[in-house]
């Protein structure tokens, strides 16, 4: 620890880390950024210190390829004097080595759900002596989006083991939901009432659509701003903006599901090392995503979601750190801003916009600019009409001259 820079544990740690090592199950909250992953990580290996190897007995379960690759550098990092292993399991690479890991009997497996399905139905994966389960990031892993896949894993499971949930907001409905997987679990709530952490300072621009893209230009130009992550609301924004960056010559790269997890993980690894200035990113990086000292968070796009919006600006002001979030609010956006506001229980001042140049006339305007907008579709021809044949090129015919032994041509 001490080679880690630990020197006193945080608060989440100090209430997580007695239960899970007396054998509890937990259900844990707290600010992102506050250490949830040492407050499982370091538990989980003093357990399995002690046991043989040869065994798969711990599963992490990660809602992304990053924070699953985060965890799994983390958890190495933890177990770096000990003889436990760690393995990471995720889409967008080869299956041969996670399959060796596997049969290796790794002892700590960090795997999104999807990845760890496909292994399950080749039957290169067996969870049959799995002691300890964790679930990071619970809200994401136990939304309608994702239940069904954790109950799926949660069948195969023993149903007598250790479960560990950790995330930066339980909402009530979830809470109900963990109540189906957890036994009489110890109960942590550190998070804040409402709002990301302290220690963010929150600003707001009201801004058009069309003019976006020169404001970020506008605030870059602020040498204070020496990295930043830009969220974007759709994978084609982020590409857009990431190339209108970098003919402005601000070094950019960005992160989306369409990405390659090579390409994805390559950018993050840029980025951290200060190879480019912004870092455009969807929502799929907000979760659990570890930057240090990153100053700014760029909303470009309004989440439509408020505790989104709590898990992007969480980026930074990690560790009792401090940092920026700037949000650029359009007219089309402020009903979805104005749902953020009620859940931090306050309205955030508008800042003043700095001049930027004017809109031109009959901007052309993409169709995932508008949240919730649907792409123009063709009329349908009616029902019992013919089908529309194309028009054939007309042909001309000439008579020829008949051959020399009189026959037609």
């Amino acid at each position: 620890m001490a080679e880690l820079g630990f020197t006193e544990p945080t608060p989440v740690q100090t209430a997580s880390v007695p239960p899970a090592l007396s054998g509890r199950d937990l259900l844990a909250s707290a600010a992102t950024g506050s250490g949830k992953s040492a407050a499982f990580g370091l538990p989980l290996v003093q357990m399995l210190m002690d046991l043989p190897r040869g065994t798969t007995r711990a599963l992490v379960l990660a809602p992304t390829r990053e924070l699953a690759a985060q965890i799994t550098a983390h958890l190495t990092a933890f177990a770096k004097h000990t003889t436990v292993k760690v393995a990471a399991v995720y889409g967008g690479v080869g299956f041969g080595q996670q399959a060796s890991a596997f049969k290796r009997g790794t002892d700590i497996i960090v795997a999104t759900p999807g990845r760890l399905l496909d292994h399950l139905a080749q039957k290169t994966a067996s969870l049959d002596n799995i002691s300890f389960l964790v679930i990071d990031e619970a809200d994401r892993m136990l939304d309608m989006g994702f239940l069904p896949t954790v109950r799926r894993i949660l069948r195969v499971l023993p149903a007598k083991r250790q479960t560990l949930f950790f995330s930066a907001t339980i909402p009530p409905e979830i809470a109900a939901l963990s109540k189906d997987m957890l036994q009489h679990p110890e109960r942590v709530d550190l998070a804040p009432a409402k709002g990301p952490a302290v220690g963010i300072t929150q600003t707001v621009y009201s801004v058009g659509q069309m003019q976006k893209n020169d404001l970020l230009l506008e605030l870059l130009k602020d040498n204070n701003i020496f990295s930043a992550i830009v969220f974007t609301r759709t994978k084609a924004r982020a590409n857009r903006l990431t190339a209108h960056l970098l003919k402005h010559d601000v070094p950019a790269d960005r992160i989306h599901g369409d990405r390659s997890q090579a390409q994805r993980t390559r950018a993050l690894q840029d980025f951290k090392r200060g190879k480019f200035r912004v870092l455009v990113a969807t929502d799929i990086a907000a979760r659990g995503i570890d930057i240090a000292e990153l100053g700014h968070v760029i909303n470009f796009d309004v989440p439509m979601v408020p505790e989104d919006y709590v898990h992007r600006v969480g980026r930074t002001a990690r560790a009792s750190a401090t940092g920026d979030a700037i949000t650029f609010v359009a007219a089309d956006e402020e009903k979805y801003f104005a749902q953020i506001e009620k859940v931090l229980g306050k309205r955030l001042d508008r800042a003043k916009t700095p001049a930027l140049p004017p809109v031109a006339p009959n901007p052309v305007r993409y169709t995932d600019d508008v949240p919730g907008a649907q792409r123009p579709r063709s009329p349908r021809p009616p029902r019992n009409a013919p089908a529309a044949q194309s028009p054939s090129p007309r042909r001309e015919f000439r008579s020829l001259p008949p051959s020399k032994s009189g026959r037609p041509r």
